[in-house]
């Protein structure tokens, strides 16, 4: 999706920043209870995050679901718990309808209206899981056409921060390597904040 010379791209990450997670522990509440599933859901993302970590560190991938999944059944087995995989399926299948953040219609709204700002999508997701995201949310889905484009990291097969997937997502949206300070990345992660940085990006 190339972008003109003096379009600036703001480029939101999706799971944390545009959708909240926090709600997982309550589906985790209908299997284990309140504050079980508050341990649960913490720990779920801290294996989520830490895997893929991992797998840069070793020059592996696997895609983000897989790793969703196995984090998932990490964080079970730490808390001495267990799900039948049709348990499993559903809690995956509630990341296609996370709600968004308070901020996130209003802050989305303002940008579209300003033709010199291109919205885009760029998550760890594989674009299964986040178009799906995008498109079934009841809060984000009437916002899907804001977005110009959605940006994975599949095609790199590495995960933020590795400086490859900024380089890609600089490429994807039309911006050479002396143009990635017209891309500002927009998320709750710190690590992703700091990535984008040092490949060159603003970030938020």
């Amino acid at each position: 999706m190339p972008t003109s010379q003096d379009n600036i791209v703001v480029a939101f990450d999706a799971y944390g920043t545009l959708l909240s997670i926090e709600s997982m522990a309550d589906e985790l509440a209908t299997h284990f209870g309140q504050a079980k599933a508050q341990t649960i859901a913490a720990t779920w993302r801290k294996y989520q995050l830490e895997y893929t970590w991992r797998l840069n560190s070793m020059n592996q991938y696997e895609p983000f679901s897989s790793v969703t999944r196995n984090a998932l059944h990490h964080a079970l087995s730490e808390a001495r718990e267990s799900l039948s995989d049709e348990a499993v399926d559903g809690l995956l299948d509630a990341y296609d309808t996370l709600s968004v953040f308070a901020d996130v219609p209003r802050c989305l709204r303002s940008l579209s209206s300003n033709p010199t700002i291109t919205p885009v999508v760029f998550s760890n997701g594989t674009l299964d899981m986040v178009s799906s995201s995008v498109q079934q949310s009841p809060s984000l889905a009437p916002l899907a056409s804001i977005f110009a484009d959605i940006v994975v990291v599949d095609p790199v097969r590495r995960y933020k921060p590795h400086p490859a997937v900024y380089d890609y997502l600089a490429a994807r949206v039309g911006k050479s390597a002396d143009e990635a300070r017209d891309v500002w990345l927009v998320s709750g992660n710190p690590f992703d904040v700091v990535g984008a940085r040092a490949a060159g990006m603003q970030a938020v």
